[in-house]
């Protein structure tokens, strides 16, 4: 049966403890607590799909997983989108081991048939680490001040394995594709500049 399902990569105990004393430290002075209450662990998404069938997948991402190795991330800059649905998230550096990791993911999937929504695709997903969820608008100032206490670069490695797990609900996966799609406008830029640094690695790779 299709059900929400994501694939994510996790961090090594000393990255996620860092990511995670930004969330309490936000549930604490009651400005977002979402993230624990669905007991979310720190992440960077790959890949979602509200209408996916795990058991189709799940053996293929177990094999893929295993071939990998951890890799380095540098959480250089912090995000938001002031919208009605608030998120502020630490961006990582786009290395190309990162960017190359996930264009052989898409490759794995398309080879299996599987669509890749938009704001996964290679030419268009931009890594990032959610730290807190529908903040309200009065307080994303504070919030970033308490990102800020983070003192970045925040760096460390992947753990040994990405994971594929089915989502909390399909509606939270078809919120956040609405919530990408809604905000193109704010993050193209962005996408841009990724996009390019993107070809620049891949000619490089090529060479």
């Amino acid at each position: 049966m299709a059900e929400g399902y994501a694939i994510e990569l996790y961090f090594d105990p000393a990255l996620e403890n860092q990511v995670l004393k930004a969330w309490n430290v936000l549930a604490r002075r009651q400005i977002s607590t979402q993230l624990i209450e669905i007991e979310s662990r720190p992440h960077i998404t790959l890949f979602s799909s509200p209408f996916l069938d795990p058991s189709k997948l799940e053996p293929l991402i177990k094999n893929f997983s295993s071939k990998q190795e951890p890799l380095q991330l540098s959480f250089s800059s912090i995000g938001g989108l002031p919208t009605e649905n608030s998120v502020l998230f630490l961006s990582p550096t786009p290395t190309f081991s990162l960017l190359q990791f996930h264009s052989q993911l898409c490759d794995m999937l398309k080879k299996e048939g599987v669509e890749i929504a938009d704001e996964y695709r290679v030419d268009s997903w931009i890594p990032y680490c959610p730290v807190a969820q529908m903040v309200p608008k009065s307080r994303m100032a504070e919030a970033f001040s308490v990102l800020r206490d983070l003192k970045l670069p925040v760096t460390g490695s992947t753990s040994s394995s990405i994971s594929a797990r089915v989502a909390a609900s399909r509606q939270q996966l078809e919120a956040h594709q609405a919530y990408m799609t809604d905000n193109h406008q704010d993050i193209c830029g962005e996408r841009e500049l990724k996009r390019r640094l993107n070809c620049k690695h891949r000619n490089q790779w090529n060479k």
